[in-house]
């Protein structure tokens, strides 16, 4: 076995994988708690079928697929931030509204356009498609979201809970809505090409679930969460690479694993705690 994980971590495309998707994972993970908590994890779904859109109208003009969709889905978490905050539209309808219309014109355009093949990948994820520019361009804007997310832990801790006390205690809760909101559109973006943007959100949503099942304290949660998204992606990608499925089905296979698991866990506890 270890052999093996050597061989395949010999090979350019796996190395690349590798810190593309450990960083990915770690910043989801770290965001998807606060996510979750708020009910508001489908964000992540939104965004990435607007990421959808912006990587098939990238590969319809021959553009970057990064550069075209950074800004597109920075600016569509920002939308569906103010969207849901200062209209009669709630939160999961808005959510809806945006994914579903940002689906429809990314099929529209790779259909006119005949670029299906190449967004066979982004839909389902490729461990091919990571680039050596995406290697560096993750690295660089996931520091930046792991900075900002340490930098601001406190007061998106006092915005997860009591986001009503927080902003009459005078601290800038739109703000720091916002700086989620990017920070998600960022991770979001940067892994939907591995994970394919159908399967990204999976990484808000699993560890932080699983995390709960067992952990209630904020802290404990944010940092099982890391470890178990850490954990599950490693040996989700090296399940895809031994039998050959997508990188994103295969992560989430194993998350998938890791709930039940932590699940089962939980209701032992329960039942050694209330015997009767």
């Amino acid at each position: 076995m270890i052999s093996f994980f050597t061989q395949a971590m010999s090979m350019p495309f796996m190395q690349r994988a590798v810190i593309v998707g450990a960083l990915i994972s770690l910043c989801a993970a770290l965001l998807g708690v606060n996510l979750v908590l708020k009910r508001y994890s489908m964000i992540g779904d939104g965004l990435s079928h607007v990421g959808f859109a912006a990587l098939a109208i990238a590969s319809a003009v021959g553009a970057a697929p990064l550069q075209v969709a950074l800004p597109l889905v920075i600016v569509a978490a920002f939308l569906l931030l103010r969207i849901s905050e200062n209209s009669k539209i709630r939160g999961d309808a808005a959510i809806a509204l945006i994914a579903t219309g940002a689906l429809a014109i990314g099929v529209i355009v790779s259909s006119l356009s005949g670029s299906n093949t190449d967004l066979n990948s982004y839909l389902f994820g490729s461990l091919l498609v990571v680039e050596s520019s995406d290697v560096v361009l993750t690295v660089a804007l996931s520091v930046v979201v792991l900075i900002m997310f340490v930098l601001l832990y406190n007061r998106i801790f006092a915005v997860t809970f009591d986001e009503v006390f927080t902003r009459s205690a005078g601290a800038r809760v739109g703000l720091i809505n916002i700086f989620i909101s990017i920070m998600a559109a960022v991770t979001i973006v940067l892994g939907m090409r591995m994970m394919g943007t159908l399967l990204i959100s999976s990484l808000i949503i699993f560890p932080a679930i699983t995390s709960m099942r067992v952990c209630k304290r904020f802290r404990s949660v944010t940092i099982t969460s890391a470890v178990i998204s850490i954990v599950c992606f490693f040996v989700g990608i090296i399940s895809s690479y031994i039998f050959s499925i997508p990188t994103g089905a295969g992560i989430v296979a194993v998350n998938l694993v890791a709930l039940c698991l932590f699940s089962m866990v939980s209701f032992f506890i329960g039942k050694l705690k209330n015997p009767a």
